[in-house]
């Protein structure tokens, strides 16, 4: 059995808050708050790598001195919330790429990083949050509601204009190495909206593409350059945008007030409805990742390092999520309430890669059969006949995902056994092996097969206007993460 992986909470509140948002968000196997380098000597506050993509976090909360003429607090916030969180990302980059197995988890660097980095292959995120300005923020202007910061991407003004002041709480950032900078407000928005690896990857790189398109683009808040990003959609490469794809400019600005108005849209909210249920499948996936962490698994598969099936779970974007879990929901629903004790019921699901699909496997408990040693192993090989049928059935998938439980109207409890099973280099062989085992089982065969088709669109289509109701105590709608009462002047009644 491997050895349990304990991570750090955080070492003070905000790090803490980072650390849950970020399990949210990327899941937490692949989240690793305040990591080190050399001994007492941090590395980052917190370290996300998936694939061959890292993401580096620095987190400061400085307070606003606003009984300082306001340049003067500017700038010194300004240098200890953002240059000062640049520098530490910019060094702990240089570091990972030169000592990619010299990263530790404790400040004594006793307990190495379980993940293998190879930095030729990465690509680096750099994410500032900085707290602290949100109040006079919104006091220096009026305009401001949300008290977010505005972002300016285009010259380098860190190396021409070193002694210049900018205009405060306006940050001027650089094209080539690229900053992403988040703060009190838009922190839980950003990361409560693209709350799966892929789809923050997708809006960074459409971000970084515009940045290094146009010779400037600026925003009054990220929230608002979220929402033109997620009203932009090119239909043809079936990707959201920033900026445009009709007509030619070098400048592009998004004023303030784009999230206020998307967010209390019936869009939005039809979308926020929509995705309810797509959290069934981070729940399953979360399940199992910290019973990875704390060295419960069975089974030989390094799920840090390895391809696994929760490493391919986890790639889906929300809105496939949703379908995933609805046609779960489904089949578990559907599962008869009698039978005899080989019940099963066997579905298979797209993923949102056309080479890839799910089987999703319900068996029946067997109480005359002792639990670990006699029902798994046999559940687990009719899971592993399932997806090699699912093969033969569409032989362009190369990549099976099976999951496989105890029907839940028949269980209290539960387990989940899983299998990834790799088709690319699919033999004659292989596919009379299935065949053959599924003489028997039947897998596909019976009278009682639904085949269902369904198109889904990550915005559901409008049906009639949408009302929710919503407590002060409650979170707000808008994605912030706050409580209504504290947050989101955009659902009061005008």
């Amino acid at each position: 059995m491997s050895e349990r992986i304990v991570r750090s909470e955080g070492s003070n509140d905000t790090e803490s808050l980072l650390s849950k948002i970020c399990d949210q968000t990327f899941l937490k196997l692949w989240v690793y708050p305040n990591t080190y380098k050399k001994q007492a000597d941090e590395l980052c506050d917190v370290l996300v790598v998936f694939e061959n993509h890292v993401f580096l976090f620095s987190v400061k909360d400085i307070k606003f001195n606003s009984d300082k003429e306001i340049n003067v607090a500017w700038g010194r916030w300004k240098r200890k919330a953002i240059d000062e969180s640049m520098e530490q990302l910019e060094r702990a980059e240089a570091w990972i790429k030169k000592h990619p197995d010299k990263i530790f988890l404790d400040p004594k660097c006793t307990k190495k990083f379980p993940i293998e980095i190879k930095p030729e292959n990465q690509t680096f995120h750099r994410i500032i949050v900085a707290h602290g300005a949100e109040d006079a923020c919104k006091n220096f202007s009026e305009a401001n509601v949300a008290g977010s910061l505005a972002i300016s991407y285009g010259d380098d003004l860190r190396s021409v204009q070193k002694d210049t002041l900018q205009f405060p709480f306006m940050l001027s950032l650089g094209r080539e190495k690229i900053f992403h900078v988040l703060d009190s407000y838009n922190l839980g928005i950003i990361l409560g909206e693209l709350d799966t690896i892929y789809d923050l990857i997708w809006y960074f790189e459409a971000k970084e593409e515009a940045i290094r398109q146009y010779d400037r683009l600026s925003y009054c808040g990220e929230e608002d350059l979220l929402a033109h990003y997620l009203l932009n959609f090119d239909p043809e490469k079936k990707e959201h945008f920033i900026g445009s794809r009709k007509e030619k400019f070098n400048f592009v600005h998004i004023g303030e007030g784009e999230w206020a108005d998307f967010c209390r849209s019936d869009v939005y909210l039809r979308r926020k409805q929509a995705d309810k249920p797509s959290y069934l499948w981070d729940e399953i996936i979360q399940r199992t990742l910290q019973n990875a962490l704390d060295a419960n698994l069975l089974g030989k598969n390094d799920l840090f390092n390895d391809q696994s099936a929760l490493r391919e779970m986890a790639k889906e974007p929300r809105f496939v999520r949703r379908e995933l879990a609805k046609a779960m929901i489904n089949s578990i629903n559907i599962f008869p309430d009698e039978g005899g004790e080989n019940t099963r019921n066997l579905s298979s699901y797209p993923s949102f890669y056309p080479d890839k699909r799910y089987v999703f496997l319900q068996l029946k408990p067997m109480p005359d059969k002792d639990y670990e040693t006699e029902y798994r192993p046999f559940r687990q090989k009719m899971l592993e006949i399932a997806c090699g049928v699912e093969k033969n059935k569409r032989p362009k998938s190369n990549k099976i995902i099976g999951l496989a439980i105890d029907s839940p109207k028949h269980s209290k409890g539960n387990s989940e056994d899983f299998i990834l099973m790799d088709c690319s280099n699919w033999s004659k062989e292989d596919r009379e092996i299935y065949e053959e085992a599924n003489k028997v089982l039947k897998f596909f065969e019976s009278e009682n097969v639904l085949v269902k088709y369904e198109r889904t669109y990550e915005f559901p289509d409008k049906k009639g206007p949408v009302k929710i109701k919503i407590g002060r105590n409650e979170q707000c709608p808008c994605g912030s993460g706050k409580k209504y009462k504290k947050c989101c002047i955009n659902f009061k009644k005008e």
